[in-house]
């Protein structure tokens, strides 16, 4: 179509006329309202950015000589850090005479990747870097597969408190029915 004409059709409907593909031939123009599109679009761009996931990296501060007890704790925060899909950096923290072993530290950290070993994996090896030995674990699970298992959860606990509330109203219903 002639482009007076497709500048006369736009006017007509009140529309604008958009070149779509500059590099063919003929060029492909498209009538719309470009107000609209670029709202619209400008929307899509915002509700990708809300559902998408950022990585964090947690971290989690051990010494060699851990007490079984606070070891357990510690663990406990990898694994839930590692179950809402972030990564973790443990660091072991040496003092004194603690950095002539650093063994002790490497093998607590061993220790700790095949504890966690079915929720992540070691991202990177243990290092030494000065006092501090570094290791990093990936959870094996996305940070959005991780979103949307915690909010099935969420929706079933939810479900469950309703229906055990719903079943405690039904006898009372029953009974004034009698």
């Amino acid at each position: 179509m002639p482009l007076a004409k497709a500048l006369e059709l736009a006017q007509e409907y009140d529309l604008d006329l958009v070149e779509v593909a500059a590099n063919a031939r003929p060029p492909v123009c498209k009538l719309m309202d470009y107000g609209k599109f670029k709202y619209e679009s400008a929307m899509k761009a915002r509700e990708a950015r809300k559902n998408q996931a950022h990585t964090v990296i947690k971290e989690m501060k051990l010494r060699p000589k851990i007490d079984p007890h606070d070891y357990d704790t510690k663990k406990g925060h990898v694994v839930r850090f590692l179950k809402q899909g972030d990564k973790v950096k443990i660091t072991i923290m040496f003092r004194g005479r603690e950095q002539s072993r650093p063994e002790l530290g490497f093998r607590l950290l061993q220790r700790l990747a095949d504890d966690v070993s079915d929720l992540g994996f070691v991202e990177s090896n243990p290092k030494q870097d000065g006092r501090n030995m570094i290791m990093v674990l990936g959870p094996h699970k996305k940070k959005t597969e991780a979103m949307a298992e915690a909010r099935e959860a969420q929706a079933a606990r939810k479900a469950e408190r309703q229906q055990g509330s719903a079943p405690a109203e039904a006898p009372a219903e029953e009974n004034a029915e009698a």
